[in-house]
């Protein structure tokens, strides 16, 4: 049996593409400086967005003033509007995933939304080892009546509270259904 010009034309142009995707990727991921094995995903209705941490120390915990001067960062980028965003109606369903390095550790979310009875906080995860993904709950539970709802995630140890290892800040906006 033997190939055609065409068949052999058409192979040769699947292994320089693949050999250019592979390159290409190769070049992507040794520019990149951020930590990819700490990342936090917020899930809105059918859509997604992934981040690397608003604060993050290189892995260690976070000091006092560094937790402080991250909170004061994240009230300047909620004014600023420059907080990672997504749209999102009452009908919607939201979740938080994290990447299984921070799931190793811990971590939980909360959003500025919910009842007053509540204390104005939304869980979306509560102290949660070795799980990757809250689960979806309606919006209408998590949102605040302002419009714009803060969701916060943090890495941190159940069984050492106060050490935080990473914090991640998105920015859901309220929009008519």
């Amino acid at each position: 049996m033997s190939l055609s010009t065409r068949v052999i034309a058409g192979l040769g142009a699947v292994v320089v593409i693949a050999a250019g995707t592979v390159g290409g990727s190769i070049a992507f991921a040794s520019g990149q400086h951020e930590s990819s094995d700490h990342r936090a995903t917020l899930v809105v209705g059918n859509s997604s967005q992934e981040k690397n941490p608003f604060c993050f120390n290189g892995g260690q915990p976070l000091t006092e003033q560094q937790q402080e001067e991250c909170q004061d960062k994240a009230g300047k980028a909620l004014e600023e509007g420059t907080l990672p965003k997504s749209d999102v109606t009452l009908s919607d369903r939201i979740g938080i995933g994290v990447t299984p390095d921070v799931a190793d550790r811990g971590w939980w979310a909360n959003s500025n939304g919910g009842q007053q009875g509540q204390g104005g906080r939304f869980i979306l995860a509560s102290a949660a080892k070795d799980v990757t993904y809250s689960g979806s709950v309606p919006a209408s539970k998590a949102l605040n009546a302002s419009g714009k709802t803060l969701i916060t995630v943090v890495e941190t140890d159940p069984k050492a509270p106060d050490s935080i290892y990473a914090v991640w800040y998105f920015q859901l906006n309220t929009q008519d259904s």
